[in-house]
């Protein structure tokens, strides 16, 4: 059996030893034995003191994913079993667990794998090659367990097409794990009903992470004129619209997503109150700004401007300028709901920025309330890649 002992260089191994769960490339010493590329090595500090064990890939900068820091556990069945019966216990506690996250990579101790649950449907999302491996018995587990709670899964779809796989030297794949299922679902969340599409939809489908920061804005909408930017496939605007907003208008530069928001609007009988408009947000703004537009609530749900440190000054630019354009666009006395979703624009920027956005367009702000996301995407403070959802609700004071 193959089995290397990779030693860190003398002084380094700090992000590992506070907490997190990679090795870089340049943090190892030497690597004695041997492996293949995915295989499980242990991990020694410059003296000779075990670290625990992870999985190795010369392709990538990240060297190492750390599985358990304990050096004499082995990651077999029980211990891949232990993790998803964490994990699901986690889940049942903390959120409404009908359509959640349910493996949230290095939070829950799994690097590299991101697991949704939709209704009966899960999806896969494999992101480092030692992960990529055990899938499958990961998922075969994660049925099994979700069976002792009367849950019976009808199929499992993989959207493992990020470009992050290239990294890993992996191609990036989707398709069927097990037998093919008609891979449109319907679910409920916060008594809306969505039509997810697994198979064509961003990400994994549908974005979990902002549920109850979409039931946090409802009770702000009520009677409400609502604009809803960047709506994707509808989601703020529906919750708005369910809340009883007088009228919501949703707009994103998808025509696919607005489809499916039409859909969605349709579905939940809202279309006479909640319409979607196919437009680039950055064009329309100033438009609507020109006509005189006001609104009640401005919900701004961008995509991440950057996924990377390079481009972080660029999207600053961006989430200052689609800031004051928003607050230009709220009635005195209305309301501002603003977020990032980019891990690279952390809280400190991300709140700085809007502060300048507010004293570029004159307007005073007071805070509501500040989320992140929802508990089934929790923030590992050990792993800062783990906290990257940003959402704050403004009022625009109109002092008399």
């Amino acid at each position: 059996m193959r089995q290397a002992i990779v030693t860190l260089k003398k002084g380094e191994g700090r992000l590992l030893k506070s907490g997190g769960a990679w090795i870089f490339d340049n943090e190892i010493d030497s690597i004695m034995g041997e492996f293949e590329n995915g295989d499980i090595v242990i991990v020694h500090d410059f003296d000779g003191y075990g670290m625990g064990r992870g999985f190795i890939n010369m392709n990538s900068k990240i060297r190492i994913r750390m599985m358990t820091r304990k050096q004499d556990q082995e990651i077999d069945h029980a211990f891949l079993e232990m993790r998803v019966r964490d994990a699901w216990e986690y889940r049942k506690k903390t959120v409404d667990t009908s359509s959640c996250r349910v493996i949230f990579g290095e939070a829950d101790f799994l690097p590299g794998l991101v697991i949704d649950k939709f209704s009966d449907v899960l999806v896969v999302e494999s992101l480092a090659l030692g992960i990529d491996r055990m899938k499958e018995e990961i998922v075969d587990i994660l049925k099994a367990v979700l069976s002792e709670d009367g849950i019976t899964i009808r199929g499992v779809y993989e959207r493992s097409d990020a470009k992050v796989r290239q990294n890993e030297g992996m191609e990036r794949v989707k398709g069927f794990i097990g037998e093919e299922f008609d891979t449109k679902v319907e679910i409920v969340e916060n008594g809306v009903r969505y039509m997810v599409d697994v198979k064509d939809g961003q990400k994994t489908g549908f974005f979990l992470d902002q549920k109850y920061n979409r039931l946090a804005i409802q009770r702000l909408c009520k009677d409400a004129e609502v604009l809803d930017c960047f709506t994707h496939t509808g989601s703020f605007a529906l919750n708005a619209g369910i809340a009883g907003a007088k009228h919501v208008t949703g707009v994103d530069a998808s025509e696919l997503g607005i489809e499916q928001a039409r859909e969605n609007a349709r579905l939940n009988g809202l279309e006479d109150r909640v319409e979607f408009v196919c437009a680039d947000v950055f064009d329309l703004l100033p438009k609507l700004e020109e006509e005189g537009k006001q609104y009640d609530v401005v919900i701004l749900d961008p995509p991440a401007f950057t996924k990377s440190r390079k481009t972080i000054k660029n999207a600053t630019k961006g989430y200052r300028e689609i800031n004051m354009r928003g607050m230009k666009l709220v009635k005195p006395g209305g309301y501002l709901a603003t977020c990032s979703c980019s891990h690279f624009m952390d809280y400190e920027l991300f709140t700085k920025t809007i502060h300048q956005a507010a004293q570029n367009v004159h307007k005073r702000v007071r805070q509501v309330e500040y989320r992140t996301q929802a508990p089934d995407h929790p923030i590992l403070w050990s792993a800062e890649e783990s906290y990257y959802l940003k959402f704050y609700v403004f009022q625009i004071v109109d002092e008399k």
